[in-house]
């Protein structure tokens, strides 16, 4: 009888190593909540009307649909029986296997303060993209209807908490919409003025890069009007704005959107397959696994992508980005097809970070490159990387017509967002949406 594979989670691992089992003499289940593929590198543009929802995903089932070795499951794994060797689904279900690769992804991360959640609007999801550009637009639109100068300032203040790569995408984003997309729409408002703080307690945004990229990703978010609030930690954030400490003590930002990119943790999942199989958690909620990418004791468990806490040669922790659960995907796949035997060696091929029209950072090992020609790097690399050939040309399409138009045609207010609290003519807050 052939080997039972059972995958948790569509998103990069587990999707790279589905395609690697495909064909082979293994049963393979893949199992997600969702139906679809999500490319989340491309989910802030979601969140601010470059793309729609459906250029950033793609259907599982179209997908896998001609290996007849694979079948595709939409339900929600809640726990992991590994004395029995079963995946437990929420319906009560479980899914037996032979060896288990757990590429469950990683979640929104506050710090401890989960109440944040309702103010500071993370981007994990295609529904927290939805709801950021909800956000986003909508502050716009209160903007231009209060007559309260405090208000509008209120409204027209941007705060990004997070300098990593999502950040700065994200700030500079924000200062594209505010410079160019929006310029002229409104009557009382000038979008240009807006305010758009990026805060992190770090000394220089993109910490992972080089300091000269660093410098220049700081360079280009100064020129779209973006201003970063460096070496701060923020200590509140709720339905008015932001607190955070400095040097000089603590300080009040009045802003009505606040958007998060600072932490993100292990997927809950995580937490519930330790615990079953005896092992501790690793920093950030994750699963410290061996030099094989598989929970140590249990050869039969493989856990990969943003869930897995894995180090390299000299100990370092691998990043959370996509090249690593691809790769990670791919190993454990030849693993369980007995191809593989050496121990998982990342193979870092470069990291890149886009700030806005024609600008962006990258860092191939010691070539490092700003502006053009990172950009265009980082379009081609993007392109290359999502999957399904419709999505890739409509995409391509959609960034060619934005580009010449400065135009975001998918800046669309929809579903209810989170309520957005605003004050009368007595003072008394008021709920919106």
């Amino acid at each position: 009888m052939p080997k039972r594979v059972v995958i948790l989670g569509g998103g990069f691992g587990g999707l790279y190593a589905a395609n690697h089992l495909a064909g082979k003499d293994v049963q393979v289940t893949l199992i997600d909540r969702r139906n679809f593929h999500l490319f989340q590198p491309l989910l802030y543009q979601v969140a601010t009307g470059e793309l729609s929802p459906a250029d950033v995903a793609f259907p599982l089932r179209a997908i896998l649909s001609r290996h007849r070795n694979i079948r595709v499951l939409m339900a929600e794994a809640v726990d992991v029986d590994v004395a029995g060797r079963r995946v437990i689904l929420e319906d009560g279900a479980a899914e037996p296997y032979d060896e288990l690769i757990v590429s469950t992804g990683a979640r929104n991360y506050y710090f401890g303060n989960d109440s944040w959640a309702e103010y500071a609007t993370g981007l994990k999801s295609l529904e927290d993209a939805t709801k950021m550009r909800h956000r986003i637009l909508y502050a716009f639109e209160a903007a231009e209807r209060t007559t309260d100068p405090e208000e509008h300032r209120a409204w027209l203040t941007f705060v990004v908490v997070g300098a990593g790569p999502t950040g700065v995408e994200l700030a500079g984003a924000l200062g594209e919409i505010a410079n160019d997309t929006l310029k002229g729409d409104f009557r009382h408002v000038q979008p240009e003025q807006a305010r758009i703080l990026l805060l992190d307690n770090s000394d220089r945004v993109l910490g992972p890069f080089a300091p000269d990229l660093s410098a220049a990703a700081e360079k280009a978010l100064i020129a779209l009007g973006v201003r970063s609030l460096l070496n701060v930690k923020v200590t509140a954030v709720d339905d008015s704005g932001v607190t955070f400490q400095s040097a000089t003590g603590s300080e009040r930002i009045h802003a009505r959107t606040v958007l998060w990119a600072a932490g993100v943790a292990g997927s809950e999942l995580g937490a519930k397959l330790a615990a079953s199989a005896g092992v501790p958690l690793a920093r950030g909620g994750r699963v410290a696994v061996d030099a094989n990418c598989a929970l140590p004791g249990h050869p039969e468990i493989y856990v990969i992508g943003d869930l897995a806490y894995a180090v390299d040669a000299s100990g370092k922790p691998l990043p959370g980005v996509a090249p690593v659960a691809m790769q990670m995907g791919s190993y454990v796949a030849r693993r369980i097809l007995g191809r593989e035997t050496k121990p998982f060696e990342y193979w870092d091929k470069g990291t890149l970070a886009v700030i806005g029209r024609a600008s962006a950072v990258a860092q191939f090992g010691k070539v490092h490159l700003a502006g053009a020609i990172a950009w265009l790097s980082w379009l081609f690399i993007h392109l290359m990387f999502l999957v399904g050939f419709q999505n890739r040309l409509i995409v391509f399409i959609r960034w060619g017509f934005n580009y010449f138009t400065y135009n975001r045609g998918a800046r669309l207010i929809t579903g209810e967002g989170v309520p957005l609290r605003s004050h009368d003519n007595e003072g008394n807050a008021v709920s919106r949406h």
